[in-house]
């Protein structure tokens, strides 16, 4: 598979890409050559390679699922402008 400046110019249009007069020849050879590449990738023979999800071996940390209120509140209300009785306070907006 190839591409030729027409493609080029037509990919551009439906991307919504505004390509200079002769822009379009450089980018020919880019895509025809990654095509290449693509098709070289495709003649490797994977049978008996099992699919992966990432190159290092990576495992789901799990945790309790259980409610909790973090213990954090004091840290969090050091950050308020102005707590009350665990809360943050507000001015009142409505009379």
């Amino acid at each position: 598979m190839s591409v030729d400046a027409a493609t080029v110019i037509r990919i551009a249009k439906l991307a919504r890409i505004k390509l200079a007069p002769g822009e379009a020849e450089p980018l020919v050879g880019e895509l025809n050559g990654i095509l290449t590449w693509i098709e070289q990738l495709a003649e490797v023979d994977t049978s008996g390679v099992a699919p992966m999800t990432a190159v290092i071996p990576n495992t789901l940390r799990w945790r309790a699922d259980a409610v909790t209120d973090g213990g954090v509140r004091d840290k969090v209300l050091a950050n308020a402008p102005a707590s009350e009785i665990g809360f943050f306070a507000v001015p009142k907006v409505i009379e």
